[in-house]
Formats: C-alpha cells, structure tokens, sequence
C-alpha cells in the first residue's frame, strides 16, 4: 500500500498573485501614489489619513463617545446622504431635463410616464430633497441645544447658518423646474415677497427672473442656479464646515457629556 501524503498548501495561484501584487507593491509608480506601505500600525493608519484627499479631514484618533447614536442623531451624516443622493439623482435627471418652455413640462411628463424608472428617480429626488432640508434643520437645533456654537465654535455656526440658506435655495430654485401651475405660482409668490426687500428688492426680482414676469429667462436663471452656482456653494462651504469640526476639536455633544472620560478609538 502506497502510503498517504500529508497534504501541502499550493502555491500556485495564490503563491502568484501574492508575488504579483508584491511587486506592484513595491514598484515606483504605487509608491509615488501610495506614499506608506499597507503595514497595520499606528503610524500606518495615521499616514493613510493624512494622505488621503477624502479622509484628511477626519482627525486619526475620535472619542468613542463621539460614535453613540446619542451624541449627534447623525443628523449630519444624515444630510450629507442625502446630498450624495441629491447629486447623483440630479445628474441623471440632467439627462432627460430641458430647460425650456414648453419642454421642461413635456419632460417630467414623459419622466412620469414614459422613462423606465423615471418616477422612481423623480420622488428619490424630491423626497432627498425634503429630507435633507428637514435633518439639516434638526441639525441645526441639536447644535444650539447641546451649545455647541461656543469659543472656539463660533465661526462654524455661522458656516451652519449659511449651509441652511444655501440648502432653502436649492430647494426653491428646484421648485420652478417642473413649469406646471404650482411652480409658477409659487415662484410667483415668492418673488414678490423678495421684492418687498427693502432698498434692493424691486433689483432682487429682477435679478432671480431675469425680467418682471415669471417666463423663460426665470426658468434658466433658476436651473444655472439649482444645478451650478448653489451646489459649488454647498460643496465648498461643506468642506469647509467639516474641517472645522476637526480643528475645534470635534463633535461636542450634550453638555452633560463634557466631564465623560476621554477614551479614543483609532
């Protein structure tokens, strides 16, 4: 009887591409990318912060408390989603959306009944939308329950505050798109109220319609606004905000969190 042999690990395919990717690995194009190796340490994980565009403005280390659901809702994290989702939906709307008279009612028309998903896609959009002007204003009351606009908060409440208005405007801009009765009027509306403005009111009506009436020239000024000058504002100022969480030195909670213990999570 021939005796039986212990069995041993191949090293074929696998043996290959762990060579492989070592190789890569250590190759002058990756590492003039990724600038540390993939070593699990501390340093490691504090470099793989520090050099990446995404995750540079996270600090390395948080405070365990900071992650309770307790602490903040994720109201934040809540409107950020909803912004993602806002963008990517928006974008694909773009594809279908004319903005002109009369095709940009022909076009959620045909959204409606005619586009695969099109309906879908129309209430993800709008029902985001509604979503994140509503977390965004719980977030701002979580913030001035908890006090978290004190020194050395005081700056990124005001980013906050103007978060939530250029939020208000993406909302309102979106609302004319459609061009069926409900946008006319409440555009409408909503620009005479503008107009009672003091000293630049009758300059702001103009201004958003593009002339005295709700007509074509108000329909392009509010998509440029909705699809390009408020969603650069929202970016930068978001960008802006969240380094400010970093360097005021993170989330604060309640302030009866403020004498817990300082344990951290990397």
């Amino acid at each position: 009887m021939i005796p039986e042999q212990p069995l041993v690990p191949s090293e074929g395919s696998g043996g290959l591409l762990a060579a492989l990717g070592r190789r890569v690995r250590e190759s002058a194009v990756y590492r003039s990318i990724v600038r540390h190796g993939i070593a699990d340490t501390p340093l490691n994980r504090s470099l793989i912060v520090f050099e990446n565009l995404f995750l540079h403005v996270h600090p390395v280390k948080v405070r365990a408390k900071t992650l309770r659901f307790r602490h903040t809702y994720w109201l934040g994290g809540i409107a950020v989603a909803c912004t993602l989702v806002l963008t990517v939906t928006g974008v694909l709307l773009m594809f279908y959306y004319h903005p002109s008279v009369p095709r940009a009612y022909r076009d959620m028309k045909e959204l409606q009944y005619v586009v695969d998903s099109g309906l879908f896609l129309r209430n993800l959009h709008r029902w985001a939308a509604h979503l994140m002007v509503f977390t965004a204003f719980l977030h701002m009351l979580r913030v001035f329950y908890h006090r978290a606009y004190r020194p050395p908060r005081q700056f990124n409440w005001v980013i906050g505050v103007v978060l939530l208005l250029v939020t208000l405007g993406l909302s309102y801009t979106g609302y004319l798109l459609p061009w069926d009765q409900l946008a006319f009027w409440g555009v409408s509306v909503g620009t005479n109220m503008a107009k009672e403005t003091p000293w630049i009111g009758e300059r702001l009506r103009f201004l958003l319609l593009g002339g005295h009436v709700v007509s074509e020239n108000a329909l392009l000024r509010f998509y440029v606004l909705h699809c390009v000058v408020l969603p650069v504002a929202l970016l930068l100022f978001l960008s802006v905000h969240i380094w400010r969480v970093r360097k005021d030195g993170g989330v604060q909670g309640p302030p009866e969190e403020e004498g817990d213990s300082a344990e951290e999570i990397s």
